[in-house]
């Protein structure tokens, strides 16, 4: 035992000497009269003591301590616990802490008080606010730029670098504005008015009437037919497609899909309502769920706009 004393004692020494040459070292001349190195050395001093004098007390209790006290009646696999009462240091302590936290809550560092989270908030707030006054004017090509940088920070993971797309995360081709799995989906699901950006709600199946408006819902040869038709571009006007479209979608989407105000969007192309609407709300789709990128500020998520409408003119 007196082995384990001596090196405990030699460790207690290591460590100080450790702890004062860290601080020499970090503040070039020992504690250079700094309250911060000064309560750094007087707090490692205070915990090795106290780490020695609990090893030691409890080191001897062990060597010397028998069990007392009245058994519990209950025991298991033979093995009883007494029914002593807490040590009285414990109790403090554990009440000290209750305390300590309550005072810590309140008054210590209460939550309506400066925080790290708090700063950072502002911080982003007024960068935000800077950023959006400098760049207030910017458009054309130069939005267009930035949307692509902004693109290849927060989307490029999902989305792919040439925005192609990715089924492994569920991410969609940006090169299209809507392909025939997706206009599938949203035939067989509808959307809310929150993702379409408009106060209406699109449908499901059961609530779209077929080509022939006879209140029968819409079939699945149907729904097939009018997602080639808008998928590929509106372009075949006397296909079966377009006689589903034009009696069942147009008067919402508009004869060539280029939406109604209010009631649902365009389809036939991209626009910048509809992007910013998507970045701001997310989106249910065929293949995933696009999250809300809450982390863009206004004028990052109008240049991203700008960059996706580019793709599809081939710019």
């Amino acid at each position: 035992m007196n082995k384990l004393y001596l090196w405990g004692i030699i460790i207690t020494a290591a460590m100080l000497g450790a702890t004062y040459m860290t601080i020499t070292y970090l503040g070039k001349s020992g504690l250079n009269g700094d309250i911060i190195n000064m309560l750094a050395i007087a707090g490692a001093a205070a915990l090795v003591i106290i780490t020695v004098f609990v090893v030691v007390k409890y080191v001897r209790q062990m060597q010397t301590d028998t069990a007392t006290g009245e058994l519990a009646d209950e025991s298991w696999d033979n093995i009883g616990e007494y029914k002593n009462p807490v040590p009285f240091g414990w109790a403090v302590i554990f009440l000290g802490t209750i305390v300590w936290g309550m005072w810590y809550f309140l008054w210590g560092y209460p939550v309506d008080k400066f925080s790290q989270i708090g700063q950072y908030n502002e911080e982003v707030k007024a960068d935000n606010a800077e950023f959006s006054k400098k760049y207030a004017n910017i458009k054309g090509e130069q939005l267009v730029n930035m949307g692509e940088s902004v693109y290849l920070v927060d989307c490029v993971a999902c989305h792919g670098l040439n925005a192609d797309g990715n089924n492994e995360v569920d991410a969609a081709d940006l090169n299209q504005r809507i392909s025939v799995k997706s206009v599938k989906y949203v035939i067989d699901h509808g959307l809310t008015g929150k993702l379409l950006g408009t106060e209406a709600s699109m449908p499901d199946r059961t609530g779209l009437m077929n080509a022939n408006n006879n209140y029968a819902p819409i079939t699945d040869k149907e729904i097939d037919e009018v997602a080639n038709y808008v998928a590929g571009g509106f372009k075949d006007k006397n296909s079966a497609g377009a006689k589903v479209f034009a009696g069942t979608c147009v008067m919402c989407h508009g004869a060539n899909g280029q939406g109604v105000a209010g009631m649902a969007p365009q389809i036939n192309g991209w626009n910048s309502k509809l992007i910013i609407n998507v970045l701001n709300n997310g989106k249910d789709g065929a293949i995933g769920k696009m999250p809300i990128m809450d982390t863009l500020n206004p004028k990052q998520k109008e240049a991203i706009a700008a960059y996706v409408m580019s793709l599809s003119k081939g710019e």
